[in-house]
């Protein structure tokens, strides 16, 4: 098992760790991390692993293994020299790309809040995001959805999360907005991501502390996906 230090400080730039085990494929597990691991829509981090005698390990991303949740594999750049076994390092994530990564994560939930509508799919990038939803027809007026997102933005609500029991989860279905990936239960319990007193959802990802973070954005080209699934593109306005 992997601790993974984000989930309860997603500002947190790096840390001290220690090396638990090199997989067969060359990845590098430690003890905790500040590495987001791929899920959810959103890309794992990339960073770097800063040895003892200062060598650096490239790190291009952040997996987890075999659909194991509860422990993370750093992924090292080809040709990347590997630590040991029980070696102590120091994990820095590129903060800039992750901090765009969280400004689209969280700006995601705000577009689920503005369409109302059940979610089939998403994706995050740096730059851009997008949300499937099960949704006939697509807005009449988009002017007036983007200009809600922004408001919502604009009006500085916090951000923060909260923990229930998986037996809370299962009595509590309504606050699933996707339809095709559930939220991680038999660990006993499931992370919520609280949006001032607009949203209350299930979520792993990374997110900023305060929606004012977020910036300007703008919806970008809605694309039909089938007879009742619209793709909705999101981006930064700057």
């Amino acid at each position: 098992m992997t601790q993974f230090l984000f989930r309860d400080d997603s500002y947190l730039r790096s840390t001290a760790a220690k090396v638990t085990a090199i997989t067969p494929e060359g990845g590098i597990v430690l003890d905790q991390t500040v590495f987001y691991a791929t899920s959810g829509g959103q890309p794992g981090d990339s960073g770097r692993l800063v040895r003892a005698d200062g060598s650096v390990v490239e790190i291009a991303t952040a997996i987890h293994p075999d659909g194991n949740k509860t422990a993370i594999v750093h992924v090292p750049a080809p040709g990347a020299v590997l630590p040991a076994a029980g070696e102590s390092l120091v994990a820095q994530i590129d903060w800039e790309r992750r901090f765009r990564l969280m400004r689209m994560h969280t700006a995601l939930h705000l577009l689920s809040v503005a369409l109302p509508f059940p979610v089939t799919g998403g994706s995050i990038s740096e730059d851009r995001g997008r949300l499937d939803f099960n949704m006939p027809e697509a807005p009449a007026d988009l002017a007036v959805v983007e200009a809600e997102l922004n408001t919502m933005a604009e009006a500085a609500h916090p951000v923060t999360h909260e923990w229930i029991t998986d037996d809370e989860m299962a009595a509590n279905p309504d606050l699933i907005k996707t339809m095709n990936v559930k939220p991680p239960v038999g660990q006993g319990r499931v992370r919520l991501v609280r949006i001032g007193s607009i949203d209350l959802q299930p979520c792993g990802g990374t997110h900023v502390a305060n929606t004012r973070e977020i910036g300007r954005m703008v919806i970008g080209k809605i694309e039909n996906k089938g007879k009742q699934n619209r793709r909705v593109n999101l981006l930064f306005a700057n």
